[in-house]
């Protein structure tokens, strides 16, 4: 029988393929001491996720390794409020080498070539987000035509997906109201649609678009009254505070008289708000009321100790002020409040909470 003989270096390489089962994030933080804490955390569609810490050695050298993501996805490297991101597609060896003083701002990452590019698109919207806003725009558009080229070579990549979903300050930097990024973003759903249907970031995107199109029509609209009047229910969909995830058109289905409440819980009016939600809820519960509330806490802790006590549906938003939630419903101030009747219409927008009374008393 012949046999095949491999070279040493390509058997030590084969060898070393089939021992590894997850990926690896190493290197160095400079000016770290042993007691230097960072965490990893995982991607869910801007919902982050602590997977592991690791601590410094007293030179700075730090070492983690997670098994293999069943899709490629993106993580981050955290220390404190500062953090470094990189894309993983399955046995990816990342290797990080910054400092204590510039970690987030300063860093070198290698060991795939997606990870370089990330690198490399967050640095350039780091120097940026540091512009004058003249300058900031022209640089900005030039910026995002070579980043349609590199996305559309590729566009059911990992790194696509970064892209679209990159924000500078509070801005998108693909923002589908615009007419040369929404086929940007359109290009890499329908991608992930044919290459990726069971990916999980796929429905996501494909929301996004839905909720994209919400938001070019309203951008066309002259007044809320038109948002109301001709917009359609757009589903939002996030967890409560049991991990249960709540969405807005099931729960619509219902034939129930439905509030849909955007607040935040730390703020000072959050009180009011629910007190006058509460009696609500109480004095029309019977008669078929349900309350959908989402809340952009920058605190989820802080979130469901408060939440865990109301008797409706409340949701959490991570992404914050940045959801998509909030330019799909036109959110420019909090609380606000939609009535949603019992066929699942948007038919009147709250601004004055004071109000709601009445006006449930007129819908219900």
């Amino acid at each position: 029988m012949k046999k095949h003989i491999l070279p040493i270096a390509a058997m030590a390489a084969l060898m070393c393929a089939c021992g590894q089962s997850g990926f690896k994030v190493s290197g160095s933080v400079d000016g770290a001491a042993d007691s230097t804490f960072m965490v990893l955390e995982e991607s869910s569609n801007g919902r982050w996720f602590i997977l592991d810490s690791v601590k410094t050695s007293g030179n700075g050298k730090f070492e983690i390794s997670m098994p293999a993501p069943q899709f490629p996805d993106i993580y981050r490297l955290r220390l404190g409020d500062k953090s470094i991101y990189f894309p993983i597609d399955s046995l990816d060896n990342i290797e990080i080498s910054t400092s204590l003083a510039s970690f987030g701002s300063a860093y070198e990452l290698s060991g795939s070539d997606n990870a370089a590019k990330v690198a490399e698109i967050d640095k350039k919207a780091l120097a940026l987000s540091s512009l004058p806003t003249a300058e900031f725009d022209r640089k900005a558009a030039e910026w995002k035509q070579e980043l349609a080229k590199q996305i559309l070579s590729d566009p059911s990549s990992i790194v696509a997906y970064y892209i679209i979903n990159k924000y500078i300050g509070d801005e998108p930097l693909f923002n589908p109201v615009n007419d040369f990024d929404f086929k940007i973003i359109g290009a890499v759903t329908n991608a992930f649609n044919s290459f990726r249907p069971n990916d999980p970031r796929t429905p996501y995107m494909v929301d996004m678009v839905r909720q994209g199109l919400a938001a070019r029509h309203r951008a066309s609209a002259k007044a809320d009254t038109m948002f109301v009047a001709e917009t359609k229910l757009i589903n939002i969909e996030l967890q409560d505070v049991n991990g249960k995830m709540q969405s807005l058109q099931e729960v619509a289905k219902h034939g129930k008289l439905l509030l849909l409440n955007f607040t935040i819980y730390s703020a000072e009016f959050s009180p009011a708000c629910n007190k006058v939600l509460a009696d609500a809820y109480r004095k029309y519960k019977a008669q078929g009321l349900e309350i959908f509330q989402v809340a952009i806490d920058t605190e989820e802790f802080q979130w469901r100790q408060s939440a865990v006590n109301l008797p409706w549906i409340t949701v959490y938003d991570p992404m914050g002020p940045e959801s998509r939630n909030f330019s799909a419903y036109n959110v420019t101030q909090l609380p606000l409040t939609y009535v949603i009747d019992r066929s699942g219409e948007i038919v009147e927008r709250v601004t004055d909470i004071t109000e709601l009374d009445r006006i449930v008393a007129r819908h219900i």
